[in-house]
């Protein structure tokens, strides 16, 4: 099976934005996470201490964003011959547990303040002005990191989305925590902190989903079926055989594997390739997609096309295939060419070969016929006849055209000797409106009759220059139509 390869090769642009964001995700995390820390130590709140673990947390997790997004923008090599996109993966999988676990730390301790009869504690303007802070830090770091997430594809930068999604509910959380407990609610900040890590273990839920859907090569959703559908409508393809995706980063890797028809040349089924590759480009520029291709038999082929594909499979060129339908049963016929100074006995043990073959594909039953011809040099190292012999091989052409009723005007006459004997071209002029059958038995007894005349031909090659006939003018119409006035066309 053929196989070529799309190329989706990461712009340099997106990677170098993907790093700019991730770094400056990194400085903001660390200072919230500093500023929170700071405020929950003076009031004593356990759902802002949470936050500021929280917060730290995500510093880690960015920085650990940040050296994967620097390492999956590295190119392919020759120890990951699909790029380095999975180190986003890997990051956002780290990122998954820490929040799982800080999650189940903040709610322990929650569940022990409350069992405790709650946590009082200090609302000052500088806690309530930190919160506040961070509330709009995460608002502008949510949307710019969701933005170049979308643009580049980021995995990773969609987890410290994520994670900043949580920040802003989990500070929301902790001012309705601190402005209840300010109110005299002594168990405020406790629930404030059981929500806080409601929040974080919803974001590490989600996250972890959507990682391992990666790492397992789970195939995007409704991919599949939109590529087959544009598949299906690239002329010269009969069929998908094989469709298998999975992600790797920002990208889509997979193998496509068509049916085309047997019968066509390579350099056609190679177009077919360049179709389907250059249609799935432009719906889907993150796809790195081998395409191979399947040979396959199609309810339009004729037997004339499976005989000769069954004779180029052998590479023994064929040509003059008969087919006749007899009763019920098939008979073909056909020319063979074989090198001429192969002997008789390996001559017909390729013919053999290729009738047993078209038994094979039709039935045992078939009536098979090969007629024997010797092949032609590919190249024959020729000269021009003298004028004399050219002449007099003209004269013949000429005199035996004239005795026909279809051929005329010959002109353009060519002799060559070569090692196997004379070569002869010439044109003539023909009847448009006549058949190619009849016109070939014409030209086909000519050359007959030429070798005859001449023994020292071995080819003869007549090529038709057409003779157009005109109508005749409206004002001469009345002789029925029979008069019409010949006028030599090329």
């Amino acid at each position: 099976m053929d196989a070529t390869t799309t190329h989706s090769a990461q712009d340099p642009a997106a990677a170098a934005r993907k790093e700019r964001a991730a770094r400056w995700s990194v400085l903001a995390s660390a200072a919230l996470a500093a500023g929170k820390l700071a405020a929950g130590l003076l009031s004593g709140s356990l759902a802002l201490l949470s936050e500021a673990a929280h917060a730290l947390v995500d510093t880690v997790a960015t920085l650990v964003t940040w050296v994967a997004v620097r390492a999956s923008g590295r190119p392919a090599d020759a120890g990951h011959h699909y790029g380095h996109g999975k180190f986003e993966s890997v990051a956002a999988l780290v990122e998954t547990g820490i929040l799982v676990a800080l999650a189940l730390g903040v709610a322990a301790q929650a569940v022990r303040q409350l069992l405790a009869g709650g946590n009082p504690v200090e609302g000052s303007p500088l806690v309530f002005g930190v919160l506040g802070v961070s509330i709009i830090v995460d608002l502008n770091r949510i949307r710019g990191l969701r933005k170049v997430a979308r643009e580049t594809g980021s995995h990773a930068l969609a987890a410290d989305a994520l994670h900043f999604a949580s920040d802003l509910a989990g500070s929301l959380t902790v001012l309705l925590g601190l402005a209840a407990a300010a109110l005299g609610f002594r168990y405020g900040d406790t629930l404030a902190a059981i929500l806080v890590a409601v929040f974080i273990a919803a974001a590490g839920f989600r996250l972890g989903k959507r990682t391992l859907a990666t790492l397992l090569d789970a195939a995007p959703p409704g991919r599949s079926e939109q590529m087959r559908a544009l598949i299906a409508g690239v002329p010269g393809v009969a069929g998908i055989h094989d469709l298998r995706l999975r992600p790797g980063g920002n990208e889509i890797f997979g193998e496509l594997a068509i049916d085309v028809a047997r019968t066509l040349p390579l350099d056609r089924v190679d177009a077919i390739k360049s179709r389907v590759r250059e249609t799935l480009r432009a719906a889907f520029p993150d796809t790195r997609l081998t395409v191979g291709t399947r040979p396959c038999a199609l309810e339009t082929e004729t037997v004339r096309e499976r005989v000769m594909l069954i004779a180029q499979r052998r590479q023994v060129p064929a040509h003059h295939v008969t087919v006749q339908e007899l009763d019920g049963r098939l008979s073909v016929s056909l020319d063979l060419e074989v090198d001429g100074r192969m002997s008789l006995g390996d001559a017909h043990a390729v013919a053999s070969a290729v009738e047993s073959a078209i038994r094979d594909e039709f039935g045992p039953a078939t009536e098979v016929e090969t007629h024997i011809e010797p092949l032609e040099a590919a190249h024959l190292a020729g000269q021009d006849a003298s004028p004399g012999l050219t002449d007099r091989v003209a004269a013949t052409l000429a005199s035996l055209a004239a005795a026909t009723d279809l051929v005329g005007d010959i002109h353009n006459v060519r002799v060559r000797r070569t090692p196997a004997g004379l070569v002869v071209n010439y044109h003539c002029r023909v009847d448009d409106r006549e058949t190619v059958a009849a016109v070939h038995d014409r030209v086909d007894a000519i050359e007959h009759a030429i070798r005859m005349e001449h023994p020292g031909i071995v080819r003869v090659i007549g090529h038709t220059d057409l003779r157009k006939n005109k109508p005749p003018p409206a004002a001469a119409a009345d002789d029925g139509g029979l008069g019409k006035a010949e006028t030599p066309g090329g």
